[in-house]
């Protein structure tokens, strides 16, 4: 029997090893924008891994289709066994749970969950899935709140850091702390 527990013990340290760090943007404009955070915060936590890092709420305004009312959003750093498609797929299952019903390109949603970094990996599986996330350095209101809590975290592809690319962001759109 003690054998065995040792046995279980190492092949537990091995698992560990393959914990990655991911870093998710969280967005809401519709319905009671805070509640869907929390609740996808929640889920996250659930579903996905621990959250090690969580920025304050920004107050954004809508980016790619103006007529829309604001997004609340958040950066989360989550560590997590998951693969970075099957963590791409779990949050769009906790989308949908939380009512996410994908209507028109970057239009109102109840929740939305990006996956922004995931390790220090370049991924592009086509439509389905790439990262970095290939707009990330071009948006305030994903780059403001990632720098909250990653200011030192490199973007692969760009080899500069998320403030870095913060100072140096063109994007005049409002994002403010709540």
């Amino acid at each position: 029997m003690r054998f065995n527990f040792r046995l279980n013990l190492v092949f537990l340290n091995d698992m560990e090893l393959d914990i990655k760090q991911a870093y998710l943007l969280l967005g809401s404009n519709l319905g009671d924008r805070e509640l869907y955070l929390t609740d996808a915060i929640k889920l996250i936590e659930q579903k996905v891994g621990t959250i090690f890092a969580k920025s304050a709420i920004y107050e954004t305004e809508a980016w790619g289709k103006t007529d829309q009312p604001g997004f609340l959003n958040l950066a989360l750093g989550i560590q997590t066994a998951l693969s970075a498609i099957d963590l791409l797929h779990t949050v769009l299952k906790i989308e949908e749970h939380l009512g996410r019903v994908r209507h028109e390109k970057w239009g109102s949603r109840l929740i939305d969950i990006d996956v922004i970094l995931y390790n220090d990996e370049v991924i592009d599986i086509g439509e389905e899935l790439k990262i970095p996330h290939p707009e990330m350095q071009n948006r305030k209101f994903v780059m403001q709140p990632l720098a909250e809590i990653a200011p030192n975290a490199m973007h692969p592809i760009l080899k500069k850091s998320v403030s870095e690319i913060l100072e140096n962001l063109n994007d005049t759109l409002s994002v403010a702390k709540r």
